[in-house]
Parts: C-alpha cells; structure tokens; sequence
C-alpha cells in the first residue's frame, strides 16, 4: 500500500457452494476466501474485536499482480485451456499447474486482510493450543479422549490457572465452533502486554466448509472446562432469543461487501443451529456446577 502498509490476499478457489468433502481431513482442505471475511464479521459481532479487518475484493490478474511479481514468479503464469489466466506461485504444497489459482478470464475475487504491523512494532508471539489437533490421519489428539484434560492439563497451569487466558480460550473454541474451523493450532498472543491482554484470531481460511454437519470435537474445550465469560453467553442468548438471530446480524453485517453475498444462506442458517448447541453445552455446565463457577462476571 502506498503508506508501506501490508495486506493479504486469500484468492477464490472454488465457489461458495463447494463444500469440503467428507472424507478429506482438516489439514488436507483447501482454504475459502470467504471463510476470512465472514470471520471477521461474526468476531466483531460476538464482541470479541480480536480478528484483524478483511474485506472482499476482485481484482484483475493481469493488470495488478502480474506487473508486481517477483521475476521467477512470470513462470507460473499460464492461460488454461478454457482461456482463463491463471498463477499457481511457488511454495511447498499445492503451487503447481494441476492446483492453479484462475481468473475469469482476468478477474479473480479473494479476500484482503491487514497485515499486522512488524514484530519491532507490534511484538506478539505464536503459542500453541492446548486444544491443538494431531494433524496425524491414524491418532487423535489426548484432548479428544480425556474428559478431565482441562482440569487435570490446562487448568492447573500458568498461563491458564489464574487472569483472563482460559476465558479467551473459551471464546475462541465458541468462535471456531461456530465457523466450522478444525484448524486452530496456534494462537497469538501480544506480548508486550502480557498475560492481560487479548489474544489475537489469525487464519480462519478452512472454516464455513460445511452447512450440515457440526463439529462437536471443536466445542469439547467448552465442555471440560465449563467456563465462560457472562458477556460472551449474553451474547449468545440474544442471537437465540432475539429480537435478531445470529444469522440475520451476520447477513446485514455483511451485506455491504464487494463480493456479497458472502456466505450462501445454509451456512447462515448453521449458525443459528450451532449456536442453540452451544447453549446446550453451558446449560450441561451449569447442571453439574453452580453458576458462579461456571460464569465469570465480566459486565
């Protein structure tokens, strides 16, 4: 950007109706562009504020990114035999001709998020889940097996047993539930504030996959631990009790995007269903403990 800014773009790989496939694990799916931008709506709808901004845009392959490569780069660059221009760029995994991101013929949309400002600047750190996956095809993680992991592994150590970070944990694991996203293996943390400040939700490109399917393993944080902020389940109670469910908060929040409508109407619809599950999952809570267990007052 012309003030040295930086953005990232995710581009378009398949449709909005495209959904992951059943048999394809978490770390083998391919990214959605619309994934980011709903994201960040709904982190700024559930109050969080803890996703940077992103926003859908199009742009033309020849005329914006073709001039601004790098030299190598003009090798990757090729017409499909359908006439579109495509790119597949460099990289480990999936930069080749059979996996090439293509224009129509131009013209490709993708999402733009900010890029955070450098680590002299913003200092921040990557910190691993406790609730991370195995990304391993054969073995599960032990969270998904142990019911006491959160009591016996994270609760009883720093920087989970005392201040504000189990609690944002748990936002995150209702955020990422409510996306879809599987694919939460780290966190940043700013780290010239320290424990007391809020984490930041980077990367949500593999959530929104499915509209018909919920994944219950990404809400099992929530179920060990069995704590919650109360704004966070206010939150939650009004998009299920009114007077505006989630979905419809999230389709006028949204309706203003240059690449609307960004999400199909199923997977606002999911949201509405996810959400009752999740209050399912704090009324299990308050049935086992008491409510000043279960709630931390933050109003």
């Amino acid at each position: 950007m012309e003030d040295g800014a930086k953005a990232l773009f995710k581009p378009m790989r398949f449709p909005r109706e495209v959904e992951t496939l059943p048999n394809h694990f978490y770390f083998t799916d391919f990214e959605r562009h619309v994934s980011e931008i709903a994201s960040f709506h709904l982190d700024k709808i559930l109050g969080f504020r803890r996703t940077p901004p992103c926003v859908g845009r199009k742009v033309n392959i020849s005329e914006e990114f073709y001039p601004l490569v790098e030299p190598e780069l003009h090798k990757t660059f090729f017409i499909s035999p359908a006439g579109n221009v495509c790119f597949h760029g460099q990289c480990t995994y999936y930069c080749d001709t059979s996996h090439a991101i293509c224009g129509n013929p131009h013209m490709l949309e993708g999402s733009l998020s900010i890029w955070l400002p450098p680590r002299n600047i913003l200092e921040r750190k990557p910190i691993k889940s406790p609730w991370r996956r195995s990304y391993n095809k054969r073995r599960k993680a032990s969270w998904e097996t142990d019911n006491y992991y959160c009591i016996n592994q994270v609760k009883v150590n720093p920087p989970y047993n005392h201040g504000r970070r189990i609690y944002d944990l748990m936002d995150l694991a209702i955020f990422d539930y409510l996306t879809g996203n599987m694919d939460r293996h780290h966190y940043d943390e700013v780290f010239t504030f320290g424990n007391d400040s809020a984490l930041i939700h980077l990367d949500h490109g593999r959530g929104f996959g499915r509209t018909n399917y919920d994944e219950d393993t990404i809400i099992l944080p929530l179920l060990q631990c069995c704590v919650i902020r109360l704004s966070t389940f206010n939150h939650l109670y009004s998009f299920h009790n009114g007077p505006k469910r989630l979905s419809d908060l999230m389709r006028e929040s949204m309706a203003n995007d240059p690449i609307r409508p960004v999400l199909i109407e199923p997977h606002l619809k999911a949201l509405d269903r996810r959400v009752g599950k999740i209050l399912g999952v704090i009324r299990l809570c308050l049935n086992a403990n008491s409510p000043d267990l279960v709630f931390l007052d933050d109003m």
